[in-house]
């Protein structure tokens, strides 16, 4: 009779706010009051100067402020809506730094994405890979 050594469950996923999910976090709460407060005061004080720069550090800060709550928040649902964010988030770093860089007169300012967000460190295009590497990883069950 052969005896079979029982397995252990596997552990349910990361928590989404532990260990590195902590730093990205904050990373992109302080992202988000940045581009957030970035975008409103050029917009009261200079809008007609470069709308387009403007409205899309905001629509920037909207995506960080999303992705923050639903780190925050955790669980499977948040974790594919941020999955699909940082995607997003990605694509839009992008393209916007793409694009300021084949036609630079489309940009008289700068966005948080502009030139894939040299002004930032580029950490604009590094946190949303960050990211997604994180949320994939959190979502694999964890065994003993």
């Amino acid at each position: 009779m052969t005896v079979t050594e029982p397995t252990a469950p596997a552990k349910p996923g990361f928590n989404l706010g532990e260990g590195p999910g902590r730093l990205l976090v904050w990373l992109y709460g302080v992202f988000t009051v940045a581009a957030a407060s970035r975008s409103i005061v050029q917009m009261i004080l200079d809008f007609g100067r470069a709308p387009l720069a403007y409205v899309l550090s905001a629509v920037a800060a909207a995506v960080y402020a999303f992705i923050t709550y639903s780190l925050v928040r955790g669980g499977p649902a948040a974790r594919r809506a941020a999955l699909v964010c940082c995607a997003a988030e990605l694509a839009g770093v992008l393209v916007v730094g793409t694009w300021t860089l084949v036609a630079p007169s489309a940009f008289p300012d700068a966005t948080v994405w502009s030139d894939y967000g040299m002004g930032y460190l580029f950490i604009p295009v590094i946190l949303p890979v960050t990211a997604m590497v994180w949320l994939r990883r959190a979502a694999q069950p964890r065994t003993a």
